[in-house]
């Protein structure tokens, strides 16, 4: 549990294990502990890489982040967080939703140095009258333990989720809604209000293994546009699960796991390959 110093923020963030970093970015609004919760059961049998949670700014723990105005310069918070932390050094991404855009913005600014990206329903056009979306829908309920809820927790865990059970919810609060509730509204407010990058990004073809894995039914990122990212990312694996939404890493938490160990085999077989090449 730590604070790195950056130009406009103070960034909290957290880290476990060593090894080979991975950069772990989550969505607007939560905070680290949604991609803690769904991640770090994954490394508990892969115990060579170097876990970093961070905060971004306006969310969590993260400090001092006022000055900051609109997509752009959250990147380059989150560009000068890596730059501090890692000198120098190569490293994976994950992340989830506008943690996502994030990375596909760090891709665009750092390419040589990312070893490859996992994208969890990742959002891929800011402006979301653009975006092609599932409707809303509810496909396996619980209908005994909804009655355990209030009105206000019924309606918003059915507003969001596929499958509604007691599993989906206890692992909802404990992840997401905890960052929800402490995240900086009003900033948050005027960060929408610039929410795309004034650059353009997936220009230039990526080349190192990634992961986009998509819910079927989730109506906030949807999952057909990613596919306008085919030809850009020739070594990724496009997965489209069902019976998921935004939040498919504790709806699908089991597929979620075998697509990203499949992607980090990736990764190493292919590290390990450019270092015999350039050996």
């Amino acid at each position: 549990m730590s604070y790195c110093q950056v130009q406009k923020a103070n960034i909290y963030y957290e880290e476990y294990g060593s090894g080979t970093p991975i950069v772990m970015i989550h969505g607007f609004s939560p905070d680290h502990r949604l991609m803690k919760g769904c991640m770090e059961p994954i490394f508990q049998d892969r115990d060579d890489y170097r876990r970093i949670y961070i905060d971004l700014p306006g969310m969590g723990q993260t400090k001092d982040y006022e000055t900051i105005q609109n997509s752009d310069e959250m990147l380059e918070a989150v560009i000068q967080f890596i730059d501090t932390l890692l000198p120098d050094q190569s490293f994976l991404l994950a992340g989830q939703s506008y943690g996502g855009y994030m990375m596909r913005g760090i891709i665009a600014k750092m390419p040589e140095r990312v070893l490859g990206a996992a994208f969890i329903c990742p959002m891929i056009l800011p402006n979301h009258s653009e975006r092609t979306l599932p409707e809303q829908t509810n496909i396996e309920v619980d209908h005994e333990f909804l009655t355990t809820l209030t009105k206000e927790q019924r309606e918003d865990f059915k507003g969001i989720h596929v499958k509604i059970d007691e599993y989906t919810w206890k692992r909802y609060r404990e992840e997401v809604v905890v960052g929800l509730r402490i995240a900086d509204s009003a900033f948050l407010e005027k960060i929408s209000g610039a929410y795309g990058y004034t650059f353009k990004i997936d220009q230039e073809v990526f080349e190192k293994p990634c992961a986009f894995i998509t819910g079927r039914q989730d109506h906030v990122t949807g999952y057909k546009d990613v596919y306008d990212l085919l030809d850009k990312y020739p070594r990724a694996t496009f997965s489209i699960l069902d019976v998921a939404g935004h939040n498919l890493q504790i709806e699908q938490g089991e597929l979620l796991n075998i697509q990203i160990g499949d992607w980090l085999n990736r990764v190493n077989f292919h590290t390990k390959a450019l270092s015999k090449w350039n050996a």
